[in-house]
């Protein structure tokens, strides 16, 4: 049975499915909850000087990914789950994962959506896909039709 279920959780379309599955299952097992949002790495930007940190947009980033995050934690918490959430700044694949190990997590859920053209597959990758290889528990990957 699953006992701590991690749910990377980007406020998408596919992260709201997976909110929903995942609010079904720890609801069903009775399970703690920790959301994570992932924000990724500080941005900088190329100007006459060189590259410059932008550190004004990151704090407007992170507080974006916190109210998100914050909106998925309050949805479950007023369904009555045990729930915390964090935001983190990184690789999306190893940040969920070293949070899955640092939590003991027994399940790792997270949204989907199909890539149209092969090309944005072969840019962008697929963090779920990356994430199975990665992860040390299950992982529930929730497609989006």
């Amino acid at each position: 049975m699953y006992k701590r279920i991690l749910l990377a959780y980007d406020g998408s379309a596919p992260g709201q499915q997976a909110l929903l599955d995942c609010h079904e299952i720890a609801h069903w097992s009775q399970s703690e909850l920790t959301l994570i949002a992932v924000m990724p790495l500080p941005l900088a930007s190329v100007g006459t000087e060189g590259l410059v940190y932008a550190g004004a947009l990151q704090a407007g980033e992170k507080d974006r990914y916190q109210t998100i995050l914050e909106t998925g934690v309050r949805k479950l918490a007023d369904a009555g789950l045990r729930v915390r959430g964090e935001v983190v700044v990184g690789d999306p694949v190893r940040e969920i994962a070293d949070c899955a190990r640092r939590i003991e997590a027994d399940l790792i859920v997270v949204g989907h959506q199909h890539l149209s053209s092969w090309t944005a597959r072969w840019w962008r990758g697929s963090v779920s896909k990356a994430l199975i290889e990665q992860a040390p528990c299950s992982v529930l990957v929730v497609i989006t039709p």
